[in-house]
């Protein structure tokens, strides 16, 4: 009998997880995206160059490739996407087409969680630029401004003044691929992450990190788990998610909020629905013992995921993002005798020369890590980039 085939809409580092779970499901695994060299493409069976942000030219791959699933990638475009083809295929596993976008682009998002009293900082969304630039008395300052499409810090300012405002409309309207942008107050608070996954819209798992930057302040790029707050904070965000979950009648699958919080509240500010990035599912399955990815796969490609285990978040871990300080060469990447019995698994793409050309996003691998107690996790990520260093020449 032949494998069912599923399209996984990229092969970043990001997917390996992904396509090695659908493997193990027994799955014919294609990958797309138009960049050919990723290192997730090999694990695949085949792959086929295309843009997955295009939605369009996706659904003509699939119908080619004849697939019976497909699964988005560590990328918003790619929900979208995935959830534009699982729509006019008939295929399960995604919510609709509108509902997914309503998640994914920031206005729609803040507009109807605004509506719902959900617990996220006053934003209003615009698509004309206009309108934008004389709402300012609508807010107060601080402000971040933003595309609501893009993911990374791409076209993202945060202003404490006046005098930078009509700048940073500017640059969000300049980089929306939508065209639209949205002005949202800034909450002051501690960044962290709480991942759950639902069934029949009832939370049945989570999972909470803190999360770091490092030169570019809206790009995550260490995390450590669990979250410094999730104790006092637990029970809102548990009631929070499945009250998100049965208002849109979500199908099964990872609900991903980004929050931030102060010492007595919490503010949601992103949400998706798709795999996290930077091998995101093994600090999960290492302190759970749940295979994350694979019950991703599971929900996006319409199996039963009745069966999730019964299981919590334990233990000290967390993930370091390879990046350095400027633009240059890559020399060497030097990782402390201190911190380097912590590494339980390391994934490197780098080697010697290599142009570091955007620092601010490029990745060149990434450390898991495991700490036998909190005061030390505390400590050694505090100091993270004292104990990794990436040299240039």
């Amino acid at each position: 009998m032949a494998k069912k085939r599923i399209l996984i809409l990229n092969g970043s580092h990001s997917e390996i997880p992904l396509i090695e779970s659908a493997k193990s499901l027994n799955f014919h695994v294609i990958t797309t995206g138009n960049l050919p060299n990723l290192p997730g493409h090999r694990f695949a069976d085949e792959y086929h160059s295309a843009d997955f942000s295009d939605e369009q030219k996706i659904l003509e791959l699939a119908k080619e490739l004849k697939i019976d699933a497909i699964c988005s990638c560590a990328n918003d475009f790619g929900a979208i996407t995935a959830a534009y083809v699982a729509e006019k295929l008939n295929l399960p596993g995604h919510d609709s087409f509108e509902k997914t976008l309503l998640v994914h682009h920031k206005d729609l998002f803040k507009n109807y969680a605004l509506d719902i009293d959900f617990p996220t900082p006053f934003a209003q969304g615009f698509d004309n630029k206009s309108n934008a630039l004389s709402s300012e008395e609508n807010f107060q300052y601080p402000l971040i401004i933003k595309p609501v499409d893009l993911t990374g810090g791409k076209g993202i300012s945060t202003i404490h003044k006046a005098d930078g405002f009509s700048n940073a409309i500017e640059k969000a309207f300049s980089f929306s691929r939508a065209g639209r942008i949205v002005v949202e107050e800034f909450f002051i608070g501690t960044q962290h992450s709480f991942s759950a996954f639902i069934v029949n819209q009832s939370l049945v798992f989570h999972f909470s990190d803190n999360e770091y930057s490092f030169k570019n302040p809206y790009l995550v790029s260490t995390s450590s788990a669990p979250s410094s707050n999730i104790d006092k904070f637990r029970e809102q965000l548990v009631i929070v998610a499945e009250q998100f979950a049965k208002s849109l009648h979500l199908v099964d699958g990872v609900l991903h909020f980004q929050y931030l919080a102060s010492d007595d509240e919490f503010k949601i500010i992103e949400i998706t629905r798709r795999c996290s990035g930077d091998l995101y599912p093994l600090p999960v399955d290492f302190s759970s013992d749940v295979d994350w990815a694979s019950w991703i796969v599971r929900a996006e490609s319409g199996l039963d995921c009745m069966g999730f285990p019964d299981t919590r978040q334990s233990g000290y871990c967390g993930r370091h993002c390879l990046m350095a300080a400027s633009n240059g060469r890559l020399k060497s990447i030097q990782i402390s005798d201190e911190i380097r019995n912590n590494i339980f698994k390391e994934y490197n793409w780098w080697k010697e020369g290599d142009l570091v050309e955007n620092y601010l996003m490029q990745k060149f691998g990434v450390l898991l890590l495991k700490f036998s107690s909190l005061s030390e996790m505390q400590d050694k990520i505090d100091n993270i980039h004292q104990l990794v260093k990436v040299e240039l020449i």
